[in-house]
Formats: structure tokens, sequence, C-alpha cells
């Protein structure tokens, strides 16, 4: 008696789904899909007093070329800095893995103990970075050292605010052992 509910049971809820997955089916069938441009009258929404603006404006032209060549160079700048930096690691990096390799134990492991700074070292200035243009600036490369740590930040056009640096300050300490006066904080035009 109990396998013969059972089966009701597991048949029933098979027949109710079923019926809703055709029903799903054919009521999507049925719906067209809208068309917005048949539903809305543009010239009712805009009106007439749409802007236009003509495809030969110098001043416009010479405005868009200024801030491109101005992106460009902030752009360069810290692709340039970021280049830089890689190779002087890939470098240290280099000499480290041979010096652990043709070393004798003592060497070998201070060889990987630098290895491992240098690689936390990225981390964290990767990790401060991100935090930086998640904050909303344009871009930035931090760079550390044994004396501290330098943030070159992509200021904005009014330049670089107390509490843009509060906030960079913040985020630097928070992610790193530097104190207050071993942040130097870069702003690039």
């Amino acid at each position: 008696m109990k396998n013969w509910k059972k089966n009701a049971v597991v048949a029933s809820i098979l027949v109710f789904v079923c019926a809703g997955i055709y029903l799903n089916w054919s009521y999507s069938q049925s719906q067209e899909t809208i068309n917005l441009t048949d539903t809305l009258n543009q010239e009712k929404i805009l009106g007439s007093s749409t802007l236009v603006m003509s495809q030969n404006n110098p001043a416009v032209d010479a405005a868009q070329e200024d801030l491109t060549a101005l992106s460009q160079e902030n752009t360069d700048y810290f692709a340039a800095i970021r280049l830089s930096r890689q190779q002087s690691r890939d470098s240290a990096i280099t000499t480290l893995r041979e010096a652990m390799s043709y070393g004798e134990d003592g060497e070998s492991s201070s060889a990987s103990a630098e290895l491992e700074d240098i690689v936390q070292t990225a981390l964290c200035e990767s990790q401060i970075e991100s935090l930086i243009i998640a904050k909303g600036y344009a871009d930035c490369v931090a760079y550390m050292n044994e004396s501290g740590i330098s943030v070159a930040v992509a200021a904005p056009e009014e330049g670089l605010q107390e509490t843009d640096v509060a906030l960079i300050t913040d985020i630097v300490m928070t992610q790193s052992d530097y104190g207050f006066e071993d942040i130097r904080i870069v702003p690039v035009k």
C-alpha cells in the first residue's frame, strides 16, 4: 500500500512539472518579440529641441586630441614604471635562482628567503595598486623598499586633495607595515 501511494505522489508531481513545462513553452511561443522602434516614436520623445553637434567643430576636435594625448602620456608613464620595476625584479630573481642552484645550503636558504621577500613585496604592491584604482583613481604605481613606499597616483584635474592623500595613506598602512612617515605620495599630472 505504501509503495502505491509513493508512486502515485511521484507520478502526480511529474505530471504537474510536465504540464508546467508545456504551458511555459506554449506561452513563450505565442508571444512575439516586442520591437521598440515600432512602439516608440522618437519624435515624440526627443521633441524638436534635440542637440546636434556638427562633425566639423575644430574646438571640439582640438580638445579631444588634447585629452587623448594627456591620457596617453599618463598611460605611458605608468606602463614605463611598471616595466622598469618588473625588469629589475626579474633580474634579481634570476640572480637569486642561480645562487640557490649553485650555492651551499646556507646561501641557498638566504637566497630563498630573499626570493620570498621579493614575491611578498610584489604581491603587496599589487594589492595596494588595485585598491587605489578601485577607489576611483585612473592609475597608480606603488614601489616598496627598505626605507618606505612611494605611490605615484594619476591626479585628478584639481590635483590631490587632503582627503585623497588620507585615503591613499590609509590603504597603504592597512596593506603594509609602513607607518605614516614612511609613505610618499606623488601626484602624476
